[in-house]
């Protein structure tokens, strides 16, 4: 289990917004933070404190007119931090290679995978063959809908039939890396944790790392526990480089000694 630090990218600069606010008319978003530092500055703090693993997630939609402004802000972290770095965002058989030869370690897919509401089989076979199921991260991204998780697709504003469950993390392993998975209702809000996400992550056999809701390091012995000291995190408003209060500098104490008591 590990801290895996991220950087969001809309409208061309570093931010954290809230996840279930994101509009692609207008280019519209709740923000939570808006950084006066760059995405290159990150990445080599990440680098320096050997924090690798971590995700760039570009939140403008591709072809957008802050597309390409969030492009530079995502080449200049991956320049810092060469194969320390996944990065998501308007991914698709197309564009991956150059993602990769970019410096990413990986690249995040969901929407060019999960298309009309279904999974594409053709597509996700074709970008694992592609580029290697090894530098293939899926978004697992999920909403809470009438008693069950369900994937949601399009920076967070669809919602697909596909339920998040064990059997599909398990179907969709043969493809993948890793998943990552945003808990969507709590994305942003530093208002607690999607706790039976953890449990349903905690039998899953593939590496995943949870986003969502982390507001305290409660949170994050929960996820260890309840998580089996496999599942790993992120936390964006809520940290302090963010303007929260949970302090990085803890969660880079939990990885090099690997949750002993911080306090």
């Amino acid at each position: 289990m590990n801290f895996r630090p991220c950087i969001d990218i809309h409208n061309g600069a570093v931010k954290q917004i809230v996840g279930a606010s994101l509009k692609d008319a207008g280019d519209l978003a709740k923000d939570n933070f808006v950084s006066l530092k760059d995405a290159g500055y990150y990445a080599n703090m990440y680098k320096q404190d050997s924090l690798s693993g971590g995700h760039i997630i570009i939140l403008n939609k591709a072809g957008s007119s802050f597309y390409d402004a969030d492009i530079k802000q995502a080449r200049k972290a991956l320049m810092a931090f060469k194969g320390g770095m996944q990065i998501g965002g308007g991914i698709n058989a197309d564009n991956a290679s150059k993602f990769l030869d970019m410096g990413a370690s990986h690249v995040i897919v969901t929407s060019y995978v999960f298309r009309e509401g279904i999974i594409d089989y053709e597509r996700l076979e074709k970008l694992s063959s592609l580029i290697g199921k090894d530098r293939l991260v899926l978004d697992m991204s999920c909403r809470y809908v009438d008693g069950k998780y369900y994937i949601v697709t399009d920076r967070w504003q669809n919602t697909t039939k596909e339920v998040f469950c064990n059997n599909l993390l398990s179907k969709l392993g043969n493809y993948c890396d890793e998943f990552l998975v945003h808990a969507v209702d709590v994305e942003g809000k530093a208002s607690g944790i999607e706790k039976n996400i953890i449990k349903i992550l905690a039998e899953c056999n593939k590496k995943t790392t949870y986003a969502g809701g982390i507001h305290s390091m409660d949170d994050i012995y929960y996820i260890e526990e309840h998580g089996k000291k496999k599942v790993d995190f992120t936390i964006g408003s809520a940290l302090d480089l963010f303007g929260g209060s949970v302090p990085y500098v803890d969660c880079k104490k939990y990885c090099n000694k690997n949750l002993i008591n911080l306090y």
